[in-house]
């Protein structure tokens, strides 16, 4: 037996199973994990392959005779009253009556309300009142004509439960500290039925942050990526606290039925997930209104009530087109329904997007036939863990960066504490291992923070998050894989009629383009390539005329009247914002007919009328703050917007340099470094 089964074994004795067994019955029936595991765990806790064997025959006899599925309710009453007594495997509930002065038990599957049961059993398992527990059960039939009130056949003799019936935190702190951290996480691993060895520690801790929300209180995850990848399974197989949704819903259903006066999923489940989140395109736009509010701050209004929750959310949807793509054409929120993918107050609350296409889809070679955590015991220590606060412990060694506002710290925080719970529950993490952790957590709040700055609102455009740390001052900035190589603005010299032009419109939101000027052998004619709009256009055409008006004064004359223009615009945020092009054109077209490029890195603001009147930029921030984030190092700026300068922030002024211009022909002169 490999050491880290023999010591998972000896330490969690009872408590680990292995799970290559469960794969294997799990197949034939369809049972929940966890009664598996209990069978597995009492027949088949051997490595001798002969009575592992002689085990699995006797947990799928069990099955067969003992388990009760929801469609043989009437046959297994028959049974125990024919037979006068027998064992079944169910999920009994106790509900106390006060007319009757009387607990009762149902049982779910074998479809009776009104099971005498035992007062003892009451105070050994109290979790029999809260929401029930799978359990094996000796029924027992005698039908007694005496009883007053509700009259019931059946009778508990006796209750083993299969979910765990407590459960001892100090004693899994204890445990845990006998484990390095790299054991303790291949360890959980095993637990959700993948082999460690197949990953490397990156997609490992990837893993773990899918199971944050069941041990972090009103954490807001979300995941999107290729199919296939078992982005939902922690949340149908890994815990009875969890529920997966798989459609639209109401907000009667998942908040509060004011009709019935009864709590919604969120007030019953410690984490609710919606799979396939593009299906919720029909939902009720009141749902993702009230969503909004519930994720910022755990409560939501119904009727005359203020209601609260601490359920976490986790969304999980797939992905059709490859992230490069995603990326350089739109923004990785793409996948999301139209009601939510717009909605940037909405999408600003997510705590965590984990990049989903980093992760293989699963083949058989990745699950283990190694030892991992009993599901069931799992779950309750994350459960257990949801009452305890280890969002401070950050603070021990590091600070978070100023582009971090209060809900990136909060983000960054709860991220950490989830991961402090899952592989430090004791909360002893030396200085490395917690920068590992806040790096992970910067990096996925970033990675929200980015997609908004994307969808062209300026007020999310800070994204250089960064941690300092205490001690030595030392401020690291964390970046997101997939927009390594983001600058959409060569730093090396273009081309001769190339350029970068940028503007901004009324709402703030930015264009970015690359101007492209051919020339050929002509009679002086401007033509524009498709795909241009007409704004864009009316602009282009007012500044070719300014040059045909001046073409003497430019010293450029005999070239114009003897050459064609091909003009072309590239949206490189393809986000389809109108961008003023004049002062960029006269730029090009110099350019190009200079033969001389322009100073590499360049950004060009402005425009101007048809009679060569400079039109100044709305606003510096927003293109300068866009320009500067992909490789600009200089930027061209009409001299009226000089006193804007006083909006534009000090890390921009510095990485930045402008170039002020009061005339067409000394903008074209100072684009090309022309003296």
């Amino acid at each position: 037996m490999p050491e880290l089964d023999k010591k998972a074994a000896s330490v969690f004795a009872g408590k680990v199973v292995r799970k290559d067994l469960v794969r294997k019955v799990k197949v034939g029936v369809n049972v929940p994990v966890f009664v598996l595991e209990y069978l597995l765990g009492k027949y088949c806790a051997t490595n001798d392959p002969f009575a592992i064997d002689a085990g699995l025959k006797v947990v799928n006899s069990t099955l067969a005779q003992n388990f009760v599925r929801p469609d043989e309710a009437n046959k297994a009453q028959s049974l125990v009253r024919e037979k006068g007594r027998h064992t079944l495997i169910d999920k009994v509930k106790v509900r106390y009556l006060s007319e009757d002065d009387k607990y009762w038990a149902e049982f779910t599957n074998f479809g009776h309300k009104y099971v005498h049961i035992p007062d003892r059993y009451i105070k050994d398992y109290d979790r029999l009142l809260m929401g029930g527990i799978w359990a094996q059960v000796d029924l027992r039939h005698e039908f007694d004509e005496e009883a007053s009130g509700k009259r019931s056949p059946f009778w508990v003799d006796n209750i083993k439960p299969i979910q765990l019936a407590t459960f001892d935190l100090d004693e899994y702190r204890q445990c845990r500290s006998q484990f390095s951290t790299d054991e303790w996480i291949d360890l959980l691993i095993r637990s959700i039925g993948l082999e460690p060895g197949h990953f490397n520690r990156r997609m490992k801790l990837l893993f773990l942050i899918r199971l944050i929300p069941l041990c972090e209180q009103n954490y807001n995850l979300v995941e999107l990526g290729p199919r296939g990848t078992g982005k939902s399974y922690g949340y149908q197989e890994l815990s009875p606290y969890a529920i997966l949704l798989t459609g639209p819903t109401t907000v009667a259903n998942l908040f509060y039925n004011m009709a019935t006066g009864k709590m919604g999923l969120i007030g019953l489940w410690d984490a609710v997930a919606f799979d396939e989140v593009a299906d919720l395109q029909k939902m009720p736009k009141e749902v993702i209104t009230t969503l909004k509010t519930y994720c910022e701050s755990g409560t939501f209004a119904r009727g005359k009530e203020a209601l609260s929750g601490s359920a976490s959310l986790a969304m999980f949807g797939n992905t059709n087109q490859p992230v490069e793509v995603m990326v350089r054409s739109s923004h990785l929120f793409t996948p999301m329904p139209d009601i939510i993918r717009e909605d940037m107050a909405f999408l600003d609350r997510i705590h965590y997007y984990i990049p989903g296409w980093e992760i293989p889809k699963m083949r058989i070679e990745f699950f283990t036939d190694h030892y991992g955590f009993v599901v069931d015991y799992l779950a309750e220590a994350l459960r257990e863990l949801r009452h305890h606060n280890f969002t401070e412990l950050v603070d021990h060694y590091f600070s978070l960066g100023s582009h971090l506002n209060a809900r990136d710290v909060k983000a960054v925080r709860k991220t950490v504490a989830g991961l402090v719970k899952l592989i430090h529950p004791g909360g002893d993490v030396t200085k490395e291992e917690m920068a590992e952790l806040v790096e992970l957590a910067v990096e996925g709040r970033r990675r929200v923070k980015e997609q908004l700055k994307k969808m062209g609102s300026f007020e999310y455009h800070q994204t250089s998050f960064s941690y300092i740390d205490i001690d030595t001052r030392e401020e690291r900035y964390v970046g997101v894989p997939e927009e390594g190589a983001r600058d959409l603005i060569s730093t090396d010299p273009l081309a001769p009629g190339s350029l970068y032009v940028a503007s901004v419109d009324d709402q703030g939101k930015v264009g970015l383009y690359r101007l492209e000027v051919g020339c050929a052998a002509g009679t002086g004619k401007l033509k524009v390539a498709g795909g241009i709009d007409s704004n864009m256009k009316e602009s282009i055409n007012r500044a070719f005329a300014y040059i045909q008006g001046n073409k003497v004064n430019m010293g450029i004359a005999q070239t114009v009247a003897t050459t064609d223009f091909h003009v072309e615009a590239i949206d490189l945020l393809t986000n389809r914002v109108s961008c003023d092009l004049g002062v960029g054109l006269l730029v090009a077209i110099y350019s190009a007919i200079k033969k001389h490029s322009v100073q590499p890195g360049l950004l060009i603001l402005g425009d101007l009328s048809i009679q060569g009147n400079i039109k100044a930029v709305r606003s510096l921030a927003e293109p300068l703050q866009l320009g500067m984030d992909n490789g600009a190092r200089r930027a061209l700026i009409p001299i009226e917007n000089k006193r804007h300068f006083l909006e534009v922030s000090a890390d921009i002024m510095e990485r930045v340099d402008p170039i002020f211009y009061s005339d067409p022909l000394t903008a074209a002169m100072k684009a090309l470094g022309v003296n």
